[in-house]
């Protein structure tokens, strides 16, 4: 495979998650069948060398960083500003680095290597500068939307909030999972404003800002919508925890 590394989003607290006020567990650290959620990400992407992992880490970051043994770069995000942001974070631990860049979520454990593999795999065969995840969802409420136009090219990611009546009746969601194009991801990053519903520096701008400038976007859809779920509430931990132990036999 061409040159590649990672950045995993691993710094949100979990509101939903978290079990009283002395909760102090960060999301991805929350465990499903006796593992952390970010365990089952790391195992995943196995493909990708730990020393070229970079995990973004923010509330209860000590409880991360032990996890990680150091076997990881460390990115902090100090401040929970959005997506974008927490890449942004990023930049310092991928100075030099001319290549590609999977970005994914560290509270995922669903989703198969096979499917990572293929995502990067069709990023470089196709020649894109950003690549994205997506399934088709039986009830897509909560997903950020696959905009296509009338030929069926991507236009954008419109986050849940932020969609029409009509673009709330898309049933292709985007996964939070991508491979970009390393300096056009920081260089598109650099164009993202606060301009939406939650007031945050939204990661799903980037596509939409590289193909403005006439950029190659690429999506890669997958049809098991089990693979994209994100953990955020404990329902949906609960359910995680079920799948895997299904999966297990």
């Amino acid at each position: 495979m061409d040159k590649i590394q990672t950045v995993i989003l691993a710094a949100g607290k979990g509101k939903r998650l978290r079990i009283g006020e002395n909760d102090d567990m960060p999301k991805v650290m929350k465990q499903a069948a006796g593992r952390p959620l970010l365990g089952y990400v790391l195992d995943a992407i196995n493909f990708i060398p730990k020393a070229d992992t970079t995990v973004i880490v923010g509330f209860g970051r000590e409880t991360v960083e032990d996890f990680l043994a150091g076997t990881c770069k460390i990115a902090v995000q100090s401040e929970q500003l959005g997506t974008g942001h927490a890449v942004l974070c990023a930049r310092g631990a991928l100075s030099g680095f001319d290549g590609a860049v999977l970005v994914c979520a560290g509270d995922m454990p669903l989703v198969e290597s096979a499917t990572y593999l293929a995502l990067c795999e069709a990023h470089f065969a196709d020649g894109n500068d950003v690549t994205i995840l997506s399934s088709t969802c039986e009830n897509p409420d909560g997903y950020g939307r696959i905009v296509r136009g009338r030929s069926g090219d991507f236009e954008s990611i419109t986050e849940h909030r932020d969609c029409t009546d009509e673009q709330l009746k898309i049933n292709e969601v985007n996964s939070s999972i991508y491979v970009f194009d390393c300096k056009k991801l920081f260089s598109a990053l650099e164009e993202i404003r606060p301009t939406n519903a939650q007031g945050e520096y939204y990661l799903t701008d980037a596509p939409e800002i590289l193909r403005a400038r006439g950029g190659k976007v690429g999506v890669f859809k997958i049809e098991d919508e089990r693979q994209i779920l994100g953990i955020n509430t404990v329902e949906q931990l609960e359910l995680a925890e079920r799948l895997i132990f299904a999966a297990k036999g």
